[in-house]
């Protein structure tokens, strides 16, 4: 089978069917699929591999975090997924056509099932959207679903842009032209889910069925904060075959005991270096170590409804803010080269980043200019109190989060201190809830290799996981604009625009793009990191 990569094409040369993504599971010649073509590996090669404890029940349309994430990738497959270099490739999907800038044929291939034997089909894509959309449900990726008519923020509905044809066709009808709504389908938000899972989510959520190469351990295969055991599904029949016997993914409390681990060959592969080691885990681990660019980028943001942040005296302050932080010399001396100051809100390694963006001067250190805006703010309301940024302990924040509260502090010459929480759930919680009174840790790991996924989602008015409830309409236009164009030049134009508006208004504080920094033991071979920094886990093999 030859893999096609989806691909954006002008408004002039769309036709019925001019892009199609076709074709069978993945084959010998199709290695970047993660399938090796000599089927599944040995049962008792068990990989294990960092994690964190999922925010919430392991259901795709409430999971936007990267611990839960990373395993719903693993007992899950969608319509399509995504190599290494972020290409697509078919999975459940036998075809999907996009027949127009708003309609799209699917065609699911025959005879994949769940691990509960059930038979996937068009209508157990139809139902968990239908889930994942409705207003009353409160799922944390509803937004996913904002483009197909039917979908309401304000009231339950049903999405009626979704028809069944057949047992396995469906077609998918937009709202509005969204120019990659195709490269969309590999998110998770976007998998099936099994009959079983609508008589009770939530416990669902704690025991979930899949239809992916990996499946829980058993009951209690899931022993919250501290990790879980997946091992091979011997009915999936797709491109990502394990050439493994399984997945155990640990939680651990800190990145510095999961590096320990690594060293002592008691972890197979980690994807999080913990920055005391930044300078010296190339030379422990020479060419086992990985440091590579991924498309996540890193930020903080300050929601508007806290005191002194909301209006003009907040657009100053954070003009301040911004100009206060000393992003060369704590990439440099913190991160070791292992991170990139920020000019933009997405990543260089998406198509159509820039780093020449109008009003990119705000991300620039410029302590005499951050005093004078502070200066500004303080004659509209005098600043009280001090500043703090919340993290979370689990995740080897502390050392940039002081450096960077110390750069503010020693350049506005306010009191400023990092607000550790102790687990990553924990703060996303009072994020989530809006409880939180501080600014916090954000960040962005691309769901698909798109500039609109580090945009829409984040920024959008009402999006799902638009942290600090920012709306703008001039924003919010020029990202319609973007998706609803088909020529990606023109596109990426406007969604450079739309960023050109977020440098003015500051809704979260970029601070650096991450590279994938991690690495794997002398036990395992095969170790190859995807574009979104995720390993291949499927693809490791045992050694001996």
């Amino acid at each position: 089978m030859k893999r096609n990569k989806i691909t954006l094409i002008g408004v002039g040369l769309l036709t019925a069917g001019a892009l199609v993504l076709s074709g069978c599971a993945g084959s010998e010649d199709n290695p970047d699929t993660g399938d090796t073509g000599e089927g599944a590996g040995d049962p008792n090669a068990i990989i294990t591999a960092n994690g964190s404890e999922p925010q919430n029940p392991l259901i795709p349309t409430n999971t936007n975090e990267t611990g839960g994430g990373k395993i719903l990738d693993s007992i899950f497959a969608g319509l399509i997924g995504y190599a290494a270099d972020g290409s697509v490739f078919n999975d459940v999907a036998e075809e999907i056509t996009v027949d127009d800038p708003q309609n799209l044929t699917v065609k699911i291939r025959e005879g994949l099932t769940f691990t509960d034997g059930e038979e996937v089909t068009a209508d157990n894509f139809i139902k968990a959207w239908n889930y994942g959309a409705l207003a009353s449900n409160e799922q944390l990726s509803s937004y996913f679903f904002e483009d197909i008519e039917g979908f309401s923020y304000d009231a339950d509905s049903e999405l009626t842009g979704l028809e069944q044809v057949d047992e396995y066709t469906f077609t998918i009808a937009l709202n509005k032209p969204a120019s990659d709504f195709a490269q969309r389908l590999g998110y998770s938000a976007y998998y099936p889910l099994p009959d079983v899972a609508f008589d009770d989510i939530e416990a669902f959520g704690e025991n979930p069925i899949g239809n992916g190469p990996y499946m829980l351990d058993g009951e209690g295969a899931w022993q919250h904060d501290v990790g879980i055991n997946l091992v091979v599904n011997p009915d999936y029949d797709g491109p990502r075959t394990p050439a493994n016997g399984g997945l155990n993914i640990k939680f651990y409390a800190s990145q510095d005991a999961a590096y320990a681990d690594l060293l002592g060959d008691e972890l197979d592969v980690l994807d999080a270096i913990p920055d005391s080691a930044f300078a010296t885990f190339e030379s422990d681990l020479g060419d086992r170590a990985v440091n590579q660019p991924a498309a996540i980028f890193q930020s903080f943001t300050i929601p508007e409804r806290l005191e002194h942040f909301g209006g003009e005296e907040g657009n100053l302050r954070r003009q301040a803010l911004s100009m206060s932080i000393n992003r060369e010399e704590i990439t440099d001396v913190i991160f070791q080269g292992t991170r990139t100051p920020a000019s933009d809100f997405t990543s260089p390694v998406i198509d159509g980043w820039s780093d020449s963006l109008a009003g990119a001067e705000v991300l620039e250190y410029n302590p005499e200019k951050a005093k004078e805006l502070w200066a500004e703010a303080d004659a509209m309301s005098p600043w009280s109190g001090e500043f703090q940024l919340a993290y979370n302990a689990d995740g080897g924040h502390q050392a940039w989060v002081d450096a960077t509260v110390n750069s503010i502090k020693n350049t506005l010459g306010i009191e400023a201190s990092g607000a550790p929480y102790p687990t990553f759930a924990e703060l996303r919680g009072k994020v989530t809830d809006r409880t939180i009174e501080t600014a916090f840790r954000t960040g962005w790991q691309a769901d698909y290799p798109g500039l609109y996924n580090f945009l829409g989602p984040l920024y959008a008015t009402n999006a799902g996981s638009n942290d600090g409830d920012y709306s703008s309409e001039e924003f919010d236009s020029l990202l319609s604009e973007g998706i609803s164009s088909t020529d990606p030049d023109e596109a990426n134009s406007l969604f450079q625009q739309a960023q050109e508006v977020l440098l003015k208004d500051l809704p979260a504080m970029p601070l650096w793009y991450s590279n994938v920094v991690g690495g794997y033991s002398t036990t395992v071979d095969n170790v190859q990191f995807g574009w979104n920094s995720v390993p291949l886990y499927d693809e490791i093999t045992k050694i001996g």
